[in-house]
């Protein structure tokens, strides 16, 4: 069995390994990290030897950090590291290289059609009818977006709302309400084959599914980085957030929103955000806009868009797609069913 796993800003860790009466053997350990002394490398190869198959990420973490030498030196991967690659070498993980991507960029759809199609093209890459895809999403109105285990009334001050021409949509994820308005925000879903985060805790796996737009905020000159559980930010304050939903069909949905240039006034105004989660977001006042991604690069939305989708092409490979229409016919078909309901919208008043 043989496994990989890029550690989210640290290096590519490779193990091979064999199974034989529930029992790991003939490890092997590999990878473009660095360790002092060499040995290190061998002692953990030792202690791997003998593992259980069925043995969990703790207890192999365990396993081995008892076995590195003291004083030993890791450089860009650790024990959990380890642990974690050879969990997805038992499951028969796959890696972003291993799929032929399709990228969707639009159409603009309406609030409860972005609801919907994350649901659907989730479900169609489950089914393998569709190839793990990255969709860029484009607004047709503005909207409030709330997750999945949010309080309407506790999240959202409807009558400013509707004032503004805010609609409000719930979807499928948990996590935060995220403000929407035309070009204020950059917001992506990636549709992925479950087996891409087989052997990796949640918490892994959502700066591992964000690690290649991490590289291409860095190629922009952001200091950006990944602040667990699901936050990307940068020494000068947060910039996204990311949630995700792993649906019974095989497939996980992974979706993250940036801040482009958003009106600091007008959030407040339509969200009920407390001054402690503001400042969180990177606003000290509500004067102010909420544009981290626009003043740390000085460069038009699209501009940045494109550097992010290129990043992506040249790491995993990308080819252009498009929403097809038996899935737009879906798409619909649940707007009207589920997401456009009241039923859905005040599921938790």
């Amino acid at each position: 069995m043989h496994g990989e796993y890029k550690v989210p800003g640290g290096k590519l860790v490779v193990v091979d390994l064999e199974v034989s009466d529930g029992q790991i053997h003939d490890f092997r350990l590999a990878g473009d990290f660095f360790v002092e002394p060499d040995e290190t490398v061998h002692a953990i190869e030792r202690a791997v030897n003998g593992a259980s198959a069925d043995s969990d990420g703790a207890a192999l973490r365990t396993r081995i950090q008892n076995a590195i030498p003291e004083g030993a030196v890791l450089l860009g991967f650790s024990a959990e590291a380890v642990a974690t690659t050879i969990r997805r070498a038992l499951a028969q993980a796959t890696s972003f290289t291993d799929y032929q991507w399709q990228l969707v960029v639009g159409p603009p759809l309406t609030p409860q059609q972005q609801m919907a199609a994350d649901q659907v093209l989730t479900e169609e890459v489950g089914e393998g009818r569709r190839g793990p895809t990255l969709r860029i999403w484009e607004w047709e109105r503005p909207a409030v977006v709330i997750g999945s285990f949010q309080s309407v009334k506790n999240e959202v001050d409807m009558e400013n709302a509707a004032k503004y021409g805010f609609e409000v949509v719930r979807r499928i994820s948990g996590g935060g309400a995220m403000f929407m308005e035309a070009g204020s925000v950059i917001t992506y879903s990636l549709y992925a084959p479950a087996e891409l985060v087989q052997g990796m805790s949640f918490a892994e796996s959502y700066a591992f599914l964000d690690e290649w737009v991490i590289q291409g905020l860095k190629s922009l000159g952001i200091e950006a980085s990944y602040q667990p559980l699901n936050d990307i930010t940068s020494t000068k304050g947060k910039i996204g957030g990311a949630a995700q939903k792993r649906l019974g069909a095989g497939a996980v949905l992974h979706h993250v929103t940036m801040s482009y240039d958003m009106d600091g006034d007008r959030m407040v105004e339509v969200l009920r955000i407390g001054r402690e989660k503001l400042s969180d977001k990177g606003v000290k006042s509500a004067n102010k806009r909420v544009d981290p991604l626009k003043s740390q690069t000085g460069m038009p939305r699209e501009q940045i868009l494109d550097k992010l989708v290129s990043t992506f092409r040249g790491l995993n490979g990308l080819a252009e797609g498009s929403i097809t229409p038996a899935e737009m016919a879906r798409i619909d078909e649940l707007v009207e069913q589920k997401f456009g309901t009241e039923e859905w919208l005040y599921r938790v008043p």
